[in-house]
């Protein structure tokens, strides 16, 4: 039996537009990206702020005492380690963020929002819910909302509290 790696491109299944997998993920991309594109412009725009940097700033207010261990605070903004360490050092060049060692454990270093920070998330909020409501949950319709959100913290959870991945199914050759 060949791995499929070892296979011609040609042997290879090639994905239909009708199935449900694909047309499912496509749909939750192009709305992910629809949606974050203009919510990034109308921040841009209307308070000079990105999106993720938005995001950072709405995570650090959510935490306890507004302080998140980098690491944690890179799961939250779905960045890489070393792309959430560019980003708090933008945020503490303006101030916003406050960036310490961990006196317990060297190898943590903590990002704590700062009350200007916290003054212009809440400057920044009423654009970025304004924008959700509009480009996102508007488009969902309100009986459908509670299933929606419901469905995808149940993706979140379940990839989270995996202990081990998924098995894959062994794709169906096509006739």
């Amino acid at each position: 039996m060949t791995d499929t790696i070892d296979r011609p491109l040609t042997e290879l299944p090639v994905p239909r537009a009708d199935d449900p997998r694909l047309r499912g993920w496509i749909a939750f991309l192009r709305a992910y990206a629809s949606v974050t594109r203009r919510l990034e412009a109308e921040l841009h725009a209307e308070r000079d702020l990105g999106l993720a940097e938005y995001d950072a700033l709405v995570q650090l207010a959510l935490a306890d005492n507004r302080r998140l261990r980098m690491s944690d605070l890179a799961d939250r903004v779905v960045l890489s380690r070393s792309g959430v360490s560019r980003l708090v050092d933008r945020l503490e060049s303006a101030g916003l963020v406050a960036r310490a060692a961990c006196q317990e454990d060297a190898r943590v270093s903590w990002a704590t929002l700062t009350d200007s920070g916290f003054t212009r998330l809440r400057d920044a909020s009423p654009v970025h819910l304004r924008g959700v409501e509009a480009h996102f949950l508007a488009r969902i319709p309100s009986a459908d909302r509670d299933a929606f959100i419901r469905a995808l913290e149940t993706v979140v959870d379940g990839l989270r509290n995996a202990a081990q991945p998924v098995p894959l199914p062994c794709p169906t050759p096509e006739p």
